[in-house]
């Protein structure tokens, strides 16, 4: 199994009455595929994992792998800081037939390195799907370390990273150490829209992205100029969408990224609280960079 290109973080729609938009959510699902994207991640960060119910992450879950039905790489946003809960969603995800499941380091309880290990040992142990670790410090208050990985690396059902620690040296340590080991076929993917480019020259192999819900087509084209090693192209499109990338973390994400949709006309709706709507200061930069775009 290998999880590669551009993987978009999608974000959760919302009716009116705080329901998960069923329809929108297929809508957007067909939406990105039609635009060239290589996978789709429910359940994540950017869909708003702190705020659904396990219930409605399951629904989540089936929708995606029952739409893509096979189109694109259909990964499941499984984590939790309860190691229980973990399994229960990756046993879940791996049900429901997913590609793979995305496992963020577990949050506020801030576990040591070898409960890390033990954590994510467990995981790959007790079900057959494949495992992407998702590295986010500053959501999590813990940031994996590079021979903490390397030891999960050698495991066969974790496949790759999701790397969203901003420090660039992390990724050469991480691919330096890699090879050493002789561990060919772990993937990192960039967790951060404006560090894909960088990343993809040190080599890891795509991102797990939230423009890519605004403007898949870009992001994809992106990504495959940098892939396929012109990087001279890719720099150009990098910069052609950078005003953007920043403009998508202006406030919390998904809140702009939300915002985003709205405006385009795409399904999205309300975030949950206690995410707030954009301010209109934020709303008028956001709005000005879509229409610099022609997004909007």
């Amino acid at each position: 199994m290998k999880i590669e290109g551009t993987i978009v973080a999608m974000v959760t729609p919302f009716t009116e009455d705080d329901e998960v938009d069923e329809a929108g959510l297929r809508e957007n699902i067909n939406y990105l595929i039609e635009n060239g994207v290589d996978g789709l991640l429910v359940a994540g960060t950017t869909g708003e994992s702190a705020t659904i119910t396990h219930e409605e992450q399951r629904k989540l879950i089936d929708i995606l792998v029952d739409e893509v039905n096979g189109r694109v790489k259909a990964i499941a946003g499984a984590g939790s800081n309860s190691s229980r809960e973990a399994l229960g969603l990756v046993q879940y995800a791996e049900s429901a037939g997913a590609d793979a499941a995305l496992v963020i380091t577990p949050y506020y309880n801030k576990p040591q390195p070898h409960g890390l290990i033990s954590h994510y040992t467990m995981l790959e142990e007790s079900s057959d799907i494949p495992l992407i670790i998702y590295n986010v410090p500053s959501r999590t208050g813990t940031d994996i370390d590079v021979d903490t990985v390397i030891k999960l690396a050698r495991l066969d059902g974790i496949i790759g990273i999701k790397e969203a620690n901003p420090d660039l040296d992390k990724v050469s340590m991480l691919r330096s150490g890699l090879m050493a080991e002789g561990i060919r076929d772990f993937t990192v993917l960039s967790g951060n829209d404006n560090l894909t480019l960088p990343m993809i020259s040190m080599g890891a192999e795509g991102v797990i992205s939230v423009l890519a819900n605004v403007d898949p087509a870009r992001m994809s084209r992106l990504v495959n100029e940098a892939l396929s090693g012109d990087f001279e192209a890719a720099q150009e499109t990098h910069y052609e969408l950078y005003d953007l990338m920043k403009a998508l973390f202006i406030e919390s994400n998904p809140v702009p990224v939300k915002e985003a949709l709205n405006m385009m006309g795409r399904p999205a709706g309300h975030v949950r609280m206690p995410l707030a709507p954009l301010n209109e200061a934020s709303r008028d930069k956001l709005r000005m960079v879509l229409e610099e775009l022609a997004l909007i």
